[in-house]
């Protein structure tokens, strides 16, 4: 997701939603209780996200706030399902899919996320930009283990050699992608935004 579009910053609306629930935390530490819950390994599954990815979300929430409160949990697991969660990234990618669309290059989402994924894409109008999605959720992997790029060349008909992988994140999309077989790109080194994706890819674009 983060490729197109990128969550808000989290710890905000973890205390500002929390605090009729009783959370104390400072931002920054919410921030840093996040960053030490995310970085460790899930350990009820290899897979963080699995179906609607609701155990994993509770345990990154009440590690974060020390909040275990259910409702406090769902009122920010369906806030992060609407489009006031997220913002578009590059103000051209709308300009850059639809170039691409044209020129008959096909494209898909190559997620780490669950099943919360195929719905947020429709609130964030952005679903029919891609001819198919590979969310780790649904595949039963995760990147960087190739499955999910072959997976995403599979549902593309295309040969991993012949796709091109666009993410911001070192092992997950550069290595991962690669050890698949596919070429990739990082995002903020190799590209800075969708219109150097589309020159680099060949395709003109009338913005």
């Amino acid at each position: 997701m983060r490729g197109v579009w990128i969550d808000l910053i989290r710890t905000p609306v973890y205390r500002t939603v929390g605090e009729k629930y009783g959370v104390k935390y400072s931002e920054d530490e919410i921030l840093m209780r996040y960053r030490q819950a995310y970085s460790q390994p899930w350990g009820r599954s290899r897979l963080r996200y699995v179906d609607d990815g609701r155990p994993f979300w509770q345990h990154i929430v009440s590690s974060s706030t020390g909040c275990s409160d259910l409702q406090y949990f769902e009122e920010l697991y369906h806030y992060y399902t609407t489009e006031k969660a997220w913002r578009l990234i590059d103000p051209d990618a709308k300009y850059v899919f639809e170039a691409l669309r044209r020129a008959g290059v096909r494209t898909a989402v190559v997620s780490n996320f669950d099943t919360r994924l195929r719905p947020l894409l429709q609130a964030l109008n952005c679903d029919h930009w891609f001819d198919a999605v590979a969310v780790s959720a649904e595949v039963a992997a995760e990147k960087p283990n190739p499955t999910i790029f072959l997976k995403a060349c599979e549902l593309l008909d295309v040969k991993p050699e012949e796709a091109v992988h666009i993410g911001d994140d070192r092992r997950n999309d550069l290595w991962g992608a690669r050890d698949a077989g596919c070429d990739a790109w990082l995002w903020g080194s190799d590209v800075h935004s969708f219109k150097e994706m589309a020159s680099r890819s060949g395709i003109s674009l009338s913005v």
